[in-house]
């Protein structure tokens, strides 16, 4: 029986609980983590030799989302997990990246981590879990890593800062603050929130980063009891005299290509050139120089030159000072037959959001152990090789696009209006048309004017910034809009998203040891003042929503009948409700609580349609007049079905303003006739008039002639259909 080891601690009111020695022995490092009885197995395991012709460190990080967890078997046809769903593809990228830069440089052995489901309870959240749990088992392996890290959610609830909330207190929770770190440093930042100003964000931040530090200090018990030692492994490196005989060979030339060209293209052409100049050159006089690290060396001279002439010289490698936003351009309607459109250019970034409305039934439905089983809105970002004048096969989103567009999703979906007040299924698809720098804020800004365009009230428009950081230590510059080379050789990046009142998203990546709590208040201070500016470009465009939707957007009409009067809408085996799509060509959803949605792209075929409902799910009452079908003749009179699963009596003396002799010589079976219900007795058999209808005469006007006529009697019936509830109070329903 192997020995197993549990180590405990305390994070905000919850006890966290890390075991190891008893599961996956033969990785090269294993924990469980369990908070209540939610319960995940981490593993990290380190190949054996080094990949050789590597220019990248080869970590994956996968999270297996288990069905079986929750007690639940799998909706897919085959009963087993496929692919990742998107909420455990999300989560795999929270853990991999404040994992990430912790490991060391020019290391080539592949690592894998595996973070496995065990238990979920509902109650608490597993992916914070899962970073803990990772970090947990890499801090215990035998794997080269720089960490422990500690992880940890932040709500803000009732005006409170509250530590690892759980499912139920994030329902009203103002923020999503999800937050990794080391002991002296925030190194990943994830959040939504909804319009939370700069100075909560940057309290929970400080509050976050103090409630994480009882998981450093359990992972460094855990090292020190249980740790593995550290395999050595072999780091590419240069060879210093190659490095400075590259640096000798180039001069001051890195140097005068990056002050000639602010264009991105002639610089990316001219560093081309000078690359392949100087590395023909070392093969002309050494066949065996490695061209490979030639052309690393150059490309850290670089880096350099620029980081010091943004640090000391405040000038970018396009020439901006550290606050100016590229030219904006914003447009609407590119789209004709789509519901809404928008494009928004900033630079040379662009992308064309597109919106398209659906009915209830075509929210997605989620298969998963997250809280939400279904989304209503969903925004999908789709980064094409053209984008970057480059190729590369087409085989679906890559865990980039997936973690993008789930970020403008996040930044949107406090500003979509409830469903009570606009009962659609809102789907947002942001195509990169354009890439450098931020594309994910610009398809943010893109999907706001799409939103508009198509008539969506949002409650307030939203727009995004990318930010970053050069610092040497001593010395920092915040970037405003940064674009992809920046972004690549500076310290952060940094992405806010928010209205007017306050922020809605965030996402940060640092790349360094720390950050102060005042150089994050000053960057969200930046990043506040250029959101405006943005706000104010996207509003010229597009001041407000459009009053009316697109003429091709289905149009939405609602009904609240009582939960027992759904089976007449549905019918014996969906009859009733396939005859009303097909009469209007609309799409009917019903809900267990009795509301109805209608929707069609005709809005008075729509209108009828909702209308029609109203009829079933009333009671009947006496002076309305229906339209109904005859289902039984007899020699006395007629019996006609007004509402499914409902008929009532026409007395033969009622079917026509002339004497009949025989009832056929007015209707047959099948015929639809328009009927006036004249009475209802205590059996809740009804009593209708056709010459009521014919003759234009009121309630009391029928009942006395039917009196006169002798044809009273009561003998209509009630088939037992359901009656009752829903009247609108609109139009009467007379066709």
């Amino acid at each position: 029986m192997l020995e197993e080891s549990i180590f405990t601690t305390t994070v905000g009111d919850q006890e966290v609980k890390i075991a190891t020695g008893k599961l996956a022995g033969q990785a090269g490092g294993a924990v469980t983590i369990q908070i209540g009885e939610s319960m995940l197995l981490a593993t990290a395991t380190m190949s054996k030799h080094t990949l050789e012709g590597l220019d990248f460190f080869p970590l994956s990080v996968d999270y297996e989302e288990k069905m079986y967890a929750a007690g639940r078997i799998p909706g897919s046809f085959f009963r087993r997990e496929g692919r990742p769903s998107t909420e455990a593809i999300l989560t795999a990228r929270l853990i991999d990246r404040p994992l990430r830069p912790l490991f060391p440089d020019g290391m080539r052995n592949e690592v894998q981590i595996i973070v496995t489901t065990l238990s979920s309870d509902s109650i608490h959240h597993l992916d914070i879990m899962a970073v803990n749990a990772a970090s947990a088992a890499l801090t215990i392996s035998d794997i080269p890593w720089n960490g422990p890290i500690g992880a940890v959610r932040v709500g803000y609830i009732d005006g409170e800062l509250v530590a690892n909330p759980t499912i139920q207190q994030m329902e009203v929770s103002q923020l999503d603050l999800r937050l990794a770190g080391t002991r002296d440093a925030i190194i990943m930042v994830e959040a939504g929130a909804n319009e939370v100003t700069e100075e909560i964000l940057v309290e929970a931040l400080d509050f976050g980063h103090k409630a994480l530090q009882p998981l450093i200090d359990l992972q460094e018990e855990m090292r020190a009891a249980v740790g593995k030692p550290k395999r050595e492994v072999p780091f590419y490196t240069i060879d210093p005299e190659v490095e400075a005989a590259v640096k000798a060979r180039l001069g001051n030339r890195v140097r005068e290509i990056v002050e000639a060209n602010t264009d991105r293209h002639a610089l990316n052409q001219a560093m081309d050139t000078l690359r392949e100049e100087v590395v023909n050159n070392f093969l002309e006089e050494d066949e065996t120089a490695d061209p490979k690290a030639i052309r690393t060396v150059i490309n850290k001279v670089l880096k350099e030159t620029i980081r010091h002439r943004i640090l000391h010289e405040g000038i970018r490698p396009d020439g901006r000072d550290y606050t100016t936003i590229r030219p904006l351009a914003c447009e609407v309607g590119i789209s004709p037959r789509a519901h809404g459109s928008g494009l928004f250019t900033r630079g040379e970034t662009q992308v064309l959001s597109i919106v398209a409305l659906g009915t209830p039934r075509e929210a997605q439905k989620l298969d998963g152990l997250f809280p939400e089983d279904t989304r209503r809105y969903m925004h999908h970002y789709n980064f094409p090789p053209y984008s970057t004048g480059e190729t590369w096969p087409l085989r679906g989103p890559k865990r980039r696009e997936i973690g993008h567009g789930a970020l403008a999703e996040n930044a949107l979906r406090p500003m979509i209006p409830p469903e009570e007040t606009f009962p659609y299924t809102i789907r947002v698809v942001s195509e990169v048309l354009s890439s450098n720098g931020s594309t994910s804020q610009a398809s943010v800004c893109a999907s706001t004017l799409a939103l508009m365009d198509c008539g969506v009230p949002l409650i307030r428009p939203v727009a995004g910034i990318a930010m970053g950081l050069v610092t040497d230590g001593e010395k920092y510059a915040i970037l405003t809009d940064i674009q992809g080379m920046e972004d690549h050789l500076g310290d952060m990046d940094f992405k806010v998203a928010g209205t007017s009142e306050g922020i809605t998203a965030l996402q940060m990546d640092i790349k360094i040891s720390g950050l102060s709590k005042e150089l994050m208040a000053e960057a969200l201070e930046q990043a506040r003042v250029a959101r405006m500016q943005i706000l104010d470009a996207m509003l010229e465009a597009m001041p407000a929503p459009r009053e009316s939707l697109s003429k091709y957007a289905p149009r939405m009409l609602t009904i609240k009948v009582e939960p027992d009067k759904i089976g007449a809408i549905i019918g014996k085996g969906g009859t009733t409700i396939r005859s009303l799509e097909e009469t209007y060509e609309v799409s009917i959803d019903i809900q267990e609580d009795g509301t109805v949605f209608v929707a069609g792209v005709d809005g008075l075929k729509a209108e009828d349609a909702l209308e029609r409902i109203a009829q079933i799910t009333r009671d009947p009452e006496l002076g309305e007049i229906y339209t109904g079908k005859v289902v039984r003749v007899t020699d006395f009179g007629a019996f006609v079905e007004f509402i499914p699963g409902t008929d009532g009596m026409v007395h033969i003396s009622q079917l026509s303003t002339e004497h009949l002799k025989r009832v056929e010589d007015a209707v047959q079976v099948g015929d639809e006739i328009m009927v006036m219900v004249t009475d209802i007795d205590r059996e809740g058999k009804i009593r209708l008039s056709r010459k009521a209808v014919l003759a234009g005469w009121t309630l009391e006007e029928a009942r006395a002639d039917d009196m006169g006529s002798g044809g009273r009697g009561g003998n209509g019936r009630n088939r037992g259909g359901r009656r009752g509830g829903g009247n609108r109070g609109g139009r009467n329903p007379r066709r």
